[in-house]
């Protein structure tokens, strides 16, 4: 696999686990002289880097994909209602509402004024 198939994840974690590797004295897949590696430092990424460029590594990544499903969609039948009919169920709520609870009324400005009067007269 080529590293430039792989995700940023993909890759540091393949360079994570070979560096560990390369680190604990695991064997190197490529021949690299003393020079380049004091030039490195011996440094286990940047070997490991060095193996996952030249793909030697065989590590393989599966890519699991999400099965396919193949079915129809299935559409609900539109039932047409007649206006009449919408207009019919209108009115049966609103006498509905009517019968449940009290109608309020809209409040006048007098009203207030008569409220406010006679909660100032009480905490005198």
């Amino acid at each position: 696999m080529k590293s430039s198939d792989l995700s940023k994840y993909e890759t540091a974690r393949i360079l994570g686990a070979r560096a560990l590797q390369i680190a604990m004295n695991a064997p190197l897949l490529i021949k690299i002289n003393n020079e380049d590696l004091e030039k490195i430092r011996f440094d286990s990424l940047k070997i490991a880097e060095i193996e996952l460029n030249s793909e030697i590594l065989p590590i393989s990544i599966k890519k699991p994909f999400p099965a396919r499903k193949e079915e129809e969609l299935k559409r609900a039948k539109e039932q047409k209602i007649s206006d009449k009919k919408i207009e019919e169920k209108e009115v049966k709520e609103e006498e509905e509402i009517a019968k449940e609870g009290e109608i309020m009324e809209l409040v006048t400005p007098e009203d207030e004024q008569e409220e406010n009067t006679s909660k100032g007269n009480e905490e005198e």
